[in-house]
């Protein structure tokens, strides 16, 4: 934890974290601060960068994406220029929600979503399989959503769920 936030700037990011549209009147209701002084925070706590952004989660299945899947990927070779071809090509497909690279067995894991298996089909064998960075693919269709991400755990010290004994 950075020393330079106190308890009420952590207590201003878990709700911020929970709703992003909240007013300064309604954040200040819920840290017992005034609006000028949640506002004064926000405005800091975001020009240093602890709030990157604020942005509205959309239902993927909505959207017709009914399929969510995990894809690890090894490159072909192990160099800079192999991995910053791969790096290019993820970040220009826009079903590729998440990509981690990985230390073990797999270079790296994708989080991708389609709408569906002919669409998944096309994804790893019109775009992963042939591009001359791609080694081996190897996918994993998700069954069940046990947990999304709903925010970084924010420690507030002194709190039951800030506490190490846990």
């Amino acid at each position: 934890m950075d020393e330079q936030l106190d308890k009420l700037d952590l207590r201003l990011l878990q709700e911020l974290q929970k709703d992003g549209r909240l007013t300064n009147n309604e954040l200040g209701d819920r840290i017992a601060l005034s609006p000028s002084q949640c506002s004064r925070r926000r405005t800091r706590l975001e020009a240093e960068g602890y709030i990157r952004s604020y942005r509205a989660y959309l239902d993927r299945e909505k959207l017709g994406l009914d399929m969510l899947v995990v894809i690890s990927v090894t490159l072909a070779t192990h160099n800079r220029d192999n991995a910053r071809r791969f790096s290019q090509l993820i970040n220009g497909l826009p079903e590729v929600l998440e990509a981690y690279a990985l230390t073990g067995e797999m270079d790296y894991h994708l989080k991708v979503a389609t709408r569906g298996l002919a669409d998944l089909s096309k994804f790893v064998n019109d775009v992963l399989l042939p591009h001359e960075s791609v080694q081996h693919v190897k996918t994993s269709i998700v069954l069940d959503t046990l947990k999304t991400f709903e925010g970084f755990p924010v420690r507030i010290p002194g709190s039951w769920h800030g506490d190490s004994a846990r």
